[in-house]
Parts: structure tokens; sequence; C-alpha cells
């Protein structure tokens, strides 16, 4: 069976986190989120997978190589220039022999593509579409579909009044290849508002699957810090990696956390982490390998990257911080508030109120303060 993951956006509204990694590849629980997606397409029976890539494409191929390291194979297909969700997966039409699975690479879910494929199947459809219930649809597209599943209508952002079902597409889908006779070449042209409405008119076979599967996009930081929170305390189904040390503390390789330290799970630890005496790491948090935690800081419902230098005193709450950064003795990061890379932030600043912070800033004591 065949996936096509569409992996081309710039991740525009993750940055600063996305400046120097593309979306699909920035950590989930000390990962790279794509290689989560494609361990969950392996497990449900996937065992070839084309990445439609636009965006530091190099960096996929040096991370997953073929994909043998996975237990798939993977082709990384870069686009000359942006073609649009429908017009990428036209890019690579050759490649297609049969059913396929075609997934938004921004999208985190537990969907059992199993029983949707044997759904498609039993329904002879030539286009199905995941659902997820939402509670505002207004912000997505609304999908309407008859008693038996057939969709019958799409509706981009309904204002409150047009709201007839709280289904939105989950932007995963099931496709026979010949639907892409509609898709023009080498033009950027989209499902949502180019193939699914042509669909509509020729009356192929185009149905809705609607579940009540873990759906979210990572697509901002603060669904992205959301995310993780929700995998650590449960609400998605997740395979931790490492070894757990404690209650729901889980550690990869070894860490060097001293006695004094305080670790409350749910709390992911990388590998090489140092955790000085009277820290405190609060769960749900995730630890980057290689980062060093200060005597006496204290870190609650926040996510770090590889190689942070935390100095004493710090307090780190409902905030991100990317890789390699070092932030100064008592300095507060909280409310959602976002450090890219390489920054040095010194002593007693406050970051708060979703503050983003780009890579490579350098800010003196006290510089920054709500």
């Amino acid at each position: 069976m065949k996936a096509v993951i569409l992996v081309g956006g710039l991740g525009t509204r993750l940055r600063p986190l996305t400046c120097n990694t593309p979306k699909p590849m920035i950590p989930l629980v000390n990962q790279p989120f794509i290689v989560h997606v494609l361990e969950n397409l392996r497990n449900q029976g996937i065992d070839e997978v084309i990445l439609c890539v636009q965006y530091l494409a190099d960096r996929f191929r040096e991370a997953l190589g073929d994909g043998s390291v996975l237990g798939l194979k993977i082709h990384v297909i870069e686009e000359p220039e942006p073609l649009g969700t429908a017009g990428a997966v036209k890019n690579v039409e050759h490649m297609l022999d049969g059913s396929t699975f075609v997934f938004n690479g921004d999208v985190l879910t537990d969907l059992d593509l199993r029983a949707m494929l044997a759904f498609h199947r039993e329904r002879g459809s030539k286009l199905t579409i995941a659902l997820t219930p939402v509670e505002d649809p207004t912000a997505y597209g609304l999908v309407e579909m008859d008693e038996t599943g057939h969709i019958r209508r799409f509706m981009e952002k309904p204002r409150v009044d047009e709201i007839t079902s709280n289904l939105i597409n989950a932007g995963t889908y099931i496709i026979e290849p010949e639907l892409f006779r509609y898709v023009p070449p080498k033009q950027h042209y989209m499902f949502e508002r180019g193939l699914f409405p042509v669909v509509l008119q020729t009356r192929d076979p185009m149905y809705g699957y609607p579940s009540p599967a873990y759906w979210t996009d990572i697509g901002t930081p603060s669904a992205y810090l959301e995310v993780h929170h929700d995998i650590l305390v449960g609400k998605v189904r997740y395979r931790f990696h490492g070894k757990e040390i404690g209650n729901r503390v889980w550690l990869v390789g070894d860490a060097d956390i001293h006695p004094r330290a305080q670790v409350i799970g749910p709390v992911v630890i990388g590998p090489g982490v140092k955790i000085g005496a009277g820290a405190q790491i609060i769960g749900p948090t995730v630890i980057g390998a290689g980062c060093v935690i200060g005597a006496q800081a204290r870190i609650e419902g926040a996510v770090l990257w590889e190689n942070n230098q935390i100095a004493e005193g710090v307090a780190l709450r409902s905030c991100v911080v990317g890789s390699h950064n070092q932030i100064g003795a008592r300095t507060h990061i909280t409310d959602g508030a976002v450090v890219g890379d390489s920054c040095i932030i010194e002593a007693d600043n406050r970051l708060e109120r979703g503050i983003r912070i780009w890579p490579e800033t350098h800010l003196k004591e006290r510089s920054i303060s709500f």
C-alpha cells in the first residue's frame, strides 16, 4: 500500500521554530514529527511512502534516506515550484498504481487507516475524505453528507448561520489515481477548491469517513505545545521511547539527575541531559538531548529542544525553547513564549504573552520585562 505525504509548506505560522527546520522535521517528543507519522503508517500496513517536498528537501533525504531504517520504502520528490495539494500529487501520478492514501504533513492523528480503507472499498469510492468533529467549524472546511455518507457539499469557513454539520476535512484522503485526469499537469491546483468541487460535478463516488480519532494541526506554536501535552497525558496513542525510570518519567539513554532534583511526570528526558540540585521538572514536559538544567531551575509544561543551557533559578512554563540556546540566571519564559535557535538570553529577562524570539537573538540583562 502506498501513501503520499504533502510536506511542501514553509511552516510560516510556526516561525521561529521553522526558520532552520522544515515543519515536518521539528521534534515531537524528541524525534522528528515526520518519523512519528511514518512509523504510524508502517504499523498500519503502508510500506511505500512518497514525500512531496519543496522546502529544504535535502534535510528529509539526510534524515530518512531510502526509509529502510524505518522498514519502509521512501521517495523524496522535490517540486520545482509550489504546485498546491492536488498539483503535488499529480506530479507523482506516474508512481501511483492503485488506491493511495494522501496526508497533509502537519496533521497528527491516530486514525484507524485499515478501517478507513475497508470503508473506501466497501462503498466503491473513488475518493474518501476523513472527517473529524470540531466545536467551531467556522475556521475550517465543513463537509455535508447524505445518510449513506456520500458527500454532497463543501463549505469553506462557513458563517455561523450556515453551519449544518460539525464535521470538517481532516486532511487524510484515499484516492483512486484515475481521478487525477481532472487535475491539470504542472499547475498550482488544490484539493479543496479544485479537485473536490470537480468530483462533485462529475458525480464520481466520493464519501466522507467520520472518525472520533485524535486529530490536530500542529501548524502554530500554541498547537505544537498543546500536542505535546496531549501526548504526555495520554489523549493520543503514542509509543514512548526509552525506559520508564519513574512514574510516567521516560529516559532515552543516560542522564545525570542530581539526587536533590525533583522530576514529576509525565516527563520525557533525552540522552545526555544534566539536571542540577534543587531543580524541578514538572510534566507535561519534554527535555531534549544534551540540555543542562541549572540548580533551582523550574520547568513546567515546557518543550525544550536539544543542547540548551538553562542557568540557575530559571523558570520555564508553558513555552517552547529551540536548540542551542543559553538562558541566563533567573530569566522567566512563560505563557506561550517561543525562543528560536542559538539565542543568548542573559539574566533576569521575562518573556511572556506568546512573545517570539528569532534565532541568534542576543538579549542583554533585563532587556525585556512584561
